[in-house]
C-alpha cells in the first residue's frame, strides 16, 4: 500500500520540524544496498572534507563552509579564527550601523541597502532576503548583472535623494569579477552625480588583498570584511557574503546558523535510514540514473521561498555540472534545475509535467504554517492555507499517477533557523551526491571559460571601435584588417550600432552591411 511505503520511507526530524519525503521516487528495496560501496566512499569523503583535507583538488583548496556554522569543527586554531572573528566584527557594525555610531557623512542615518555582487554573491543574499526580509529594519536592493538599464531600474527605484542614506555592500572575493566592478563604479558615478563620498557610504565583502580589499582603503570605505578562499560563492550565504546583509536587515543570524547546524548533525550521522542529505542524494542518484537523465523541478509552496529554484540552479548545476570526473574520464555529469513557486506552476507548466516529456522528477517543498496570526474563511469550512496544501497534495498526486516521481520536504514555517536548516541541508545533499557520481563539486571551469571568453570579445570590441572610419565598410573588412573572426566582428559592429557608436548601412544579409562613424 502507498501509505506503508510512504510511512516505511518518510524521514523526521522531529525537534526540528523537519520531513523528507522519498516514497514516490520509487526507489526498489534493493537500491541502497547496491549503493553500498559508493555511500561508503561518500562518508569517507565528507568526513576528509570537514577535518581539512583537500576536497578542491584543481584548486588545491579546503572547502570548509561546514565550519561556518560551528567553528569548533575547523582544524585549527588560525581557521577558527578565521570564522568567529568576522562574525562578531559583523555583529557589531550592524548595531552600529542600526544605532547611527556610524552614520552617514551629512549625519544621516543610514536606512536602505544596495548589495553589488553576481552569482553566490547576489543569489545567497536575495534568497534570504526574499524569505524573511518583508519587514527588515533596512530594505535591500541589488545590483547582480552588469545591464545598464537594470542598474538605472534599481537606482531609481531607490531615488537620488535617498542615496545619501543607503549604505553599499560590494560583494566580490577577487574584486575583479567584471560584472561587480563595474556596478560599483556604476553605483559610485550615481553618488559622485549628487556629490557624496562613495566610499563613506560602502562597505566591502572580499578576499584580503584583493583589487577591491586595496580599492576599499584607497576610498577610506566604512568597512571591510573577509572571505576566505576556502569557502565557494556558491556556498557562501552563511560567511560575511550572507551574513553582513542579513544582520543589516536585522534577521536573527544566529538562529539561521543554529538552523544549518542543527541539520549539520543529523546529517553527519553515516546512516542512510536517519540522514536527510544522504536520502536526497541516492533519491537524485535514482531519478537521474547517476547521469543527469532527468531534470529537477524545484516547487515551493511559499511565495516567500520562490527563490529556492533559483538559488539551488547555481548551487546544483555549477556544483554537478562537469565534464570529467575525479579520475580524468569525460562524464558529462550534472541535473538541470528549473522551477517557480506554487500553486502558480499549475497555471502555467504543470500542464507538461503532467502529460508532457516524463524528463523530470519534482521537488516539493511544504511550509505546514499558513500565515501568522488570524486567518479568514474564503467559503464556507476552508481558507486560503486549505487551497494552498490542497493544491499541493493534488499536484503531488496527479503528477505520480501518470508516473512522475517526486520528492516533498516540509518545514513547519518560513523563519531563520529553518531557511538555515535548508540551506545546510542541500549542501551536504549536493557534496554527497557529487561523492556518489566521483565528480568535483567545488571548481568552475565552464564559468571560468566563459569569462575568459568574454574578455576576448571586449578586446576584440576595443580594436572594431578604433578601426571605424568615416567611410562605412563591412565586417569581413574589419576583421580582415584586424585578424578577428568576421561573426565576432559583426556582433561588435551592431552593438555598437545599437548604442550609438557606429552608423549601420543595412544591405541584403548580415556580410553586406556598412558600418561607419
Amino acid at each position: 500500500m502507498a501509505f506503508d511505503r510512504f510511512s516505511q520511507q518518510l524521514l523526521r526530524y522531529p525537534a526540528l520540524g523537519f520531513s523528507l519525503d522519498t516514497s514516490r521516487m520509487d526507489m526498489a528495496p534493493d537500491f541502497i544496498e547496491l549503493m553500498n560501496p559508493k555511500i561508503a566512499r561518500a562518508w569517507a569523503d565528507m568526513a576528509a572534507l570537514e577535518s581539512g583535507a583537500i576536497a578542491n583538488p584543481d584548486e588545491g583548496r579546503m572547502v570548509g563552509h561546514y565550519w561556518l556554522r560551528n567553528a569548533e569543527l575547523a582544524p585549527t586554531p588560525e581557521l577558527r579564527a578565521q570564522i568567529t572573528e568576522p562574525l562578531a566584527a559583523l555583529k557589531h557594525f550592524a548595531q552600529q550601523i542600526h544605532s547611527a555610531q556610524i552614520a552617514a557623512p551629512s549625519g544621516e542615518e543610514f536606512r536602505r541597502i544596495l548589495l553589488i555582487g553576481i552569482g553566490g554573491s547576489a543569489l545567497g543574499p536575495q534568497l534570504v532576503a526574499e524569505a524573511l526580509g518583508s519587514s527588515a529594519r533596512m530594505p535591500i536592493s541589488f545590483f547582480d548583472n552588469t545591464d545598464p538599464d537594470g542598474m538605472d531600474r534599481v537606482l531609481a527605484s531607490i531615488g537620488q535623494k535617498n542615496l545619501s542614506s543607503t549604505l553599499v555592500l560590494v560583494i566580490s572575493k577577487s574584486g575583479g569579477t567584471p560584472e561587480t566592478r563595474n556596478g560599483m563604479i556604476e553605483a559610485k558615478a550615481a553618488y559622485d552625480a549628487v556629490g557624496l563620498d562613495f566610499g563613506q557610504h560602502a562597505v566591502a565583502i572580499t578576499g584580503k588583498g584583493s583589487k577591491l580589499d586595496q580599492y576599499a582603503t584607497e576610498l577610506g570605505f566604512l568597512a571591510r570584511f573577509p572571505m576566505e578562499d576556502w569557502v565557494g560563492g556558491r556556498t557562501s550565504v552563511l560567511s560575511t557574503v550572507g551574513l553582513v546583509p542579513a544582520a543589516l536587515q536585522g534577521i536573527d543570524i544566529n538562529a539561521m546558523l543554529a538552523g544549518a547546524a542543527a541539520m549539520d548533525a543529523e546529517t553527519r550521522k553515516p546512516d542512510v535510514s536517519k540522514n536527510a542529505a544522504m536520502r536526497l542524494a541516492l533519491a537524485w542518484y535514482h531519478g537521474c540514473n547517476g547521469k543527469g537523465e532527468k531534470d529537477m523541478v524545484v516547487l515551493p509552496y511559499k511565495d516567500s521561498l520562490c527563490l529556492m529554484s533559483k538559488y539551488l540552479q547555481q548551487l546544483v548545476m555549477e556544483s554537478l555540472g562537469k565534464e570529467h570526473d575525479l579520475d580524468g574520464n569525460q562524464v558529462f555529469q550534472g541535473i538541470a534545475v528549473y522551477g517557480n513557486k506554487g500553486s502558480t506552476d499549475q497555471h502555467a507548466y504543470v500542464q507538461q509535467l503532467r502529460d508532457g516529456v516524463p524528463n523530470f522528477f519534482a521537488t516539493f517543498i511544504e511550509v505546514r504554517k499558513g500565515r501568522e496570526g488570524d486567518t479568514i474563511e474564503v467559503e464556507p469550512g476552508n481558507t486560503s492555507a486549505d487551497y494552498l496544501q490542497g493544491f499541493l497534495r493534488g499536484t503531488r498526486s496527479a503528477l505520480y499517477q501518470s508516473g512522475r516521481k517526486s520528492i516533498t520536504i516540509s518545514l513547519p514555517e518560513v523563519s531563520p533557523f529553518q531557511v538555515g536548516l535548508l540551506i545546510a541541508l542541500y549542501e551536504r545533499a549536493v557534496s554527497f551526491y557529487a561523492s556518489l557520481v566521483n565528480i568535483n563539486a567545488y571548481h568552475q571551469p565552464g564559468v571560468e571559460a566563459g569569462k575568459k571568453a568574454a574578455a576576448t570579445f571586449l578586446s576584440t570590441l576595443n580594436a572594431v571601435r578604433a578601426s571605424l572610419t568615416a567611410a562605412p565598410k563591412c565586417a569581413m573588412e574589419i576583421a580582415a584588417s584586424i585578424d578577428a573572426d568576421a561573426e565576432d566582428v559583426y556582433h561588435c559592429l551592431t552593438h555598437l550600432s545599437a548604442n550609438g557608436q557606429a552608423h549601420c548601412i543595412h544591405g541584403s544579409n548580415p556580410s553586406e552591411d556598412r558600418f561607419g562613424l
